[in-house]
């Protein structure tokens, strides 16, 4: 697990909501398909649990994708996601939106990506994370580089490390919840 940092636990304390890219952070950036043009993509398990332990501590969750797919619409609704915001170009003029309708700040959200069409969230959000196979220019401006890449655990991790920085216990989760 990372080391506490003053900064980085004062930032994690403020998190209200949790948001995700999909392709390359809760997948692992490839698209399948078959010959009838059919698009497939493989989602972690691990990951689907970030977000249960998220609803579990009181944090919302989200997800910002470019894409309008009915695979990502199928996976937020078993995810149980808060915000689905898809088929946007402009994530961080959509996400100001969404902060202003809601009556958050950009320091009560955490974001997660990978590529540089997210880059200007993980610059403005309150708390950072990369993916361990992000591009370099994502990963510099991140808080946080996980130790996993996309679609292989990265977002349960990021979504631990919240955990740990706000001095959760999962074990405590756990007990109360399953």
């Amino acid at each position: 697990m990372m080391e506490k940092s003053d900064k980085f636990v004062a930032k994690a304390k403020k998190i209200k909501w949790f948001f995700t890219d999909v392709d390359g952070t809760l997948t692992d950036g490839r698209v399948y398909y078959s010959a009838d043009g059919e698009q497939l993509k493989a989602f972690s398990l691990r990951d689907g649990t970030g977000f249960f332990l998220l609803r579990q501590i009181g944090v919302k969750t989200g997800i910002i994708t470019t894409e309008s797919s009915p695979i990502v619409e199928q996976r937020a609704k078993k995810l149980k996601v808060d915000a689905y915001i898809y088929g946007t170009e402009k994530k961080r003029d959509v996400m100001q939106q969404f902060i202003e309708e809601n009556k958050i700040t950009w320091d009560e959200v955490a974001y997660i990506g990978d590529e540089i069409n997210d880059y200007k969230l993980i610059e403005i959000c309150g708390l950072s994370f990369a993916v361990a196979d992000a591009t370099e220019i994502v990963k510099q401006k991140a808080d946080i580089v996980c130790k996993n890449a996309g679609g292989k655990h990265a977002f349960r991790e990021a979504v631990e490390m919240l955990l740990n920085l706000r001095e959760i216990d999962i074990n405590e989760i756990i007990i109360k919840t399953l």
